[in-house]
C-alpha cells in the first residue's frame, strides 16, 4: 500500500500540514526521529494570521483558552525599573480582522492541541523514526523512503518539515545559503521562579551595559517561565554552555534578587541568529516548509509562524493534486508563493533585530522595537502568483519579487481599496441568512474547500452554476452575500446578510453594486469579476479543480 504523504517532522508546521491534509480525506503520515514529544522552549505563540489558520482548522478556541494576551512590558536599568510601555495598547480587531495581537502559548502546548485535534481524525505521530535515504520510484509516482532501522516505504509525496538541519533537505542537496552571526548569541530556557515581587502579569526586561536576562510567564503554569539572557563568558570571551548555575548567576547579576529564587531550569539551549534560506522548495515529489526551508532572526516572532503559513499555503494544493482535481503543476505554486516571502521575511527579521539591539542601548529601550504591523502576517499576499488572476502577465513579476526580497508580499498593507488577487481576503461580520444568529465570512470561508461570494442580485445565476456544478463535493462553497435592503426571504442554505455593510465595502462593492470573488481555501483572492462575467470564475475553478465544463445552470 502507498500513502499518499509521508511528513517528516512533528512541529506546528508539520502537524498543521498534517492536519490540514487529514480533514480533506488524504492518507497522511507524520513521522518524528524523536524518541518522545519533546517540550521545547521556542516560540511564544501565533500571532493574528496564524490564528486564523488555526481557526480554520478548529483548533483556534482551544489555542486562546489555553495561553494569554501579549503581556506589557516592564524595563529595568541596573536593577531598577525604568520603562513601562504595551506595544499592544491600541491594537483593536476590526471588521476585516478578529484577531488583533499575538497569542502567548508555549510551543509544546500548541503541538500537543494540534496531535490531539489529528488525532480525531485517525493520524497519530509516529515517534522515532528517522529518514536516511529517499529515492524516487520508477515511472516517478511514489518516493521510496529508508528509515535508521532499515525498513522502506513508500508513499506518493514528502514534505521535509524537519527543522534548520533538515535532513530531508540534506538528502535532496539543496543549499541552505546564509550566514551565522556567531557575536549574537543568547541562551535560553524554561525556569520555575518562587519571587513573589515579579508580577505574573508582566515580561520583565533587564538590559545593562554589560548583558541582559528577560523573564516572561509560561501561560498555563503557576511558577513557569521562559528565560531568555546574554550569555556567560569564558576568559577568552567564548560563549558558555547554559546551566542552571549559569541562569542563576545571569539572574543575580542583572536583577540584584538572589539567584537561588530561581529553583529549576530546563530545556536549555544556545540560539545564534542565523539567515538562511533554501533555493528550492521542491523537487520532484519531495517538498520543503518551515524551517527546513528558511531561519532567520527571532526578532518578531516569525520563525514557527512563517511555518504554519507555509504547511496552510501547500496543504489544499496536495490535496487537490492528490484528489485528481488539479495536476502536479499546481505544486509549483506553492515555491512561486512562498519562497518570494521567506526572503521578504529573512529582510523584515533582519531589521528588527538591528532596530532592536539599537533600542535596548538606552534606557527603557525593550523587545517591543521588534513588534510592527508586518510582523501580523495580516498583509502577506501574492499578487505575482500565475494564481492571482489578473489577467495577462500574471505571475511575470514572480522572480522579480524573489529578487528584491518582495515588497510585494506585503503589497495588501497599504491597498485602499478593493483586494487584488493574490491578497488575503478580508474578513466582515455578517448574519446568517436563515437562522439570523451572528458570523462572519471566515467562518464561511472555514474548511477543504475555496468560496465563490456572491453580492448584489447579478451575482445570483453564476452561484446557480457553481453551486450545481460543486455542491456535492468541497470542493467550492457558493455563498450569496446579501445587503441589508435586499429581500432573502428565498436565499439558499449559507447565505450571509451584509447587515453593516463591512463586507461589501471590504471587497469594494458600491452601494447596490454587484460582484463575484473567489477566495482560495487558504484565504486569498483568487479573482475579483463582474457578476455578469460567469466565463472568469468559470475559468478560474477549472483551474482550481479541472473541471472540464460547469452544468449549465444559468437560465
Amino acid at each position: 500500500m502507498t500513502d499518499d504523504v509521508l511528513i517528516v517532522g512533528a512541529g506546528p508546521t508539520g502537524l498543521t500540514l498534517a492536519l490540514d491534509l487529514a480533514r480533506r480525506g488524504v492518507a497522511v503520515r507524520i513521522v518524528d526521529k524523536s524518541p518522545a514529544h519533546l517540550r521545547t522552549s521556542r516560540a511564544k505563540g501565533p500571532n493574528p494570521r496564524s490564528l486564523e489558520i488555526l481557526a480554520d482548522l478548529g483548533v483556534a478556541d482551544e489555542v486562546l483558552a489555553a495561553g494569554s494576551a501579549p503581556l506589557p512590558m516592564r524595563v529595568y536599568r541596573d536593577h531598577r525599573p525604568v520603562a513601562e510601555t504595551d506595544p499592544w495598547a491600541d491594537a483593536a480587531p476590526t471588521p476585516a480582522a478578529r484577531f488583533d495581537r499575538p497569542w502567548l502559548l508555549a510551543q509544546w502546548r500548541l503541538e500537543e492541541i494540534l496531535r490531539a485535534r489529528l488525532a480525531g481524525h485517525g493520524v497519530r505521530v509516529e515517534l522515532g523514526r528517522e529518514v536516511v535515504g529517499l529515492a524516487e520510484g520508477a515511472g516517478g509516482h511514489h518516493v521510496d523512503v529508508t528509515f535508521a532501522e532499515g525498513r522502506a516505504e513508500r508513499t506518493r509525496y514528502v514534505v521535509g518539515c524537519d527543522g534548520a538541519h533538515s535532513p530531508v533537505r540534506k538528502l535532496l542537496g539543496i543549499t541552505f545559503e546564509g550566514t551565522t552571526a556567531e557575536d549574537q548569541v543568547m541562551v535560553s530556557g524554561d525556569v520555575e521562579l518562587d519571587h513573589e515581587e515579579l508580577g505574573r502579569d508582566r515580561w520583565h526586561q533587564w538590559f545593562d551595559a554589560d548583558g541582559a536576562v528577560m523573564l516572561c510567564p509560561i501561560p498555563g503554569t503557576r511558577t513557569g517561565w521562559w528565560f531568555q539572557a546574554g550569555p556567560e563568558r569564558d576568559a577568552d570571551g567564548r560563549p558558555l554552555a547554559p546551566t542552571l548555575d549559569g541562569f542563576r548567576r545571569l539572574f543575580t547579576r542583572h536583577t540584584g534578587l538572589p539567584g537561588r529564587h530561581l529553583t529549576r531550569a530546563e530545556l536549555l539551549s544556545t540560539y545564534r541568529v542565523n539567515v538562511r534560506m533554501a533555493d528550492r522548495y521542491r523537487v520532484g515529489r519531495v517538498l520543503l516548509a518551515g524551517d527546513a526551508a528558511h531561519v532567520h532572526a527571532i526578532a518578531g516572532g516569525l520563525g514557527m509562524n512563517t511555518g504554519i503559513q507555509d504547511a496552510f499555503n501547500l496543504g489544499w494544493k496536495l490535496g487537490q493534486v492528490l484528489a485528481g482535481q488539479a495536476d502536479a503543476g499546481l505544486l509549483d505554486t506553492y515555491e512561486e508563493e512562498r519562497l518570494p516571502v521567506a526572503a521578504w521575511t529573512l529582510d523584515l527579521t533582519s531589521d528588527r533585530l538591528r532596530a532592536t539591539l539599537e533600542a535596548i542601548r538606552e534606557p527603557g529601550g525593550n523587545l517591543g522595537s521588534a513588534m510592527t504591523p508586518e510582523t501580523a502576517g495580516l498583509g502577506i499576499g501574492y499578487r505575482w502568483s500565475s494564481l492571482a488572476d489578473t489577467g495577462a502577465g500574471a505571475g511575470a513579476n514572480a522572480e522579480a519579487a524573489t529578487a528584491a526580497g518582495t515588497d510585494a508580499a506585503t503589497e495588501a498593507d497599504t491597498a485602499t481599496s478593493a483586494p487584488h488577487p493574490g491578497d488575503r481576503a478580508p474578513d466582515a461580520p455578517c448574519r446568517d441568512a436563515a437562522t439570523g444568529e451572528r458570523t462572519h465570512l471566515y467562518g464561511t470561508f472555514a474548511g477543504p474547500h475555496a468560496t465563490a461570494l456572491g453580492f448584489g442580485p447579478g451575482s445570483a445565476a453564476v452561484l446557480r452554476e457553481v453551486a450545481a456544478t460543486y455542491g456535492e463535493g468541497p470542493g467550492v462553497r457558493a455563498c450569496r452575500v446579501y445587503a441589508a435592503h435586499e429581500d432573502h426571504g428565498t436565499a439558499e442554505p449559507g447565505s450571509l446578510i451584509d447587515d453593516q455593510g463591512h463586507a461589501a465595502a471590504a471587497y469594494g462593492i458600491g452601494a447596490g453594486g454587484s460582484g463575484l470573488v473567489v477566495v482560495r481555501p487558504d484565504h486569498h483572492v483568487g479573482i475579483v469579476a463582474p457578476a455578469g462575467d460567469p466565463g472568469s470564475v468559470r475559468e478560474y475553478l477549472r483551474r482550481l479543480h479541472g473541471v472540464p465544463g460547469m452544468v449549465d445552470a444559468v437560465r
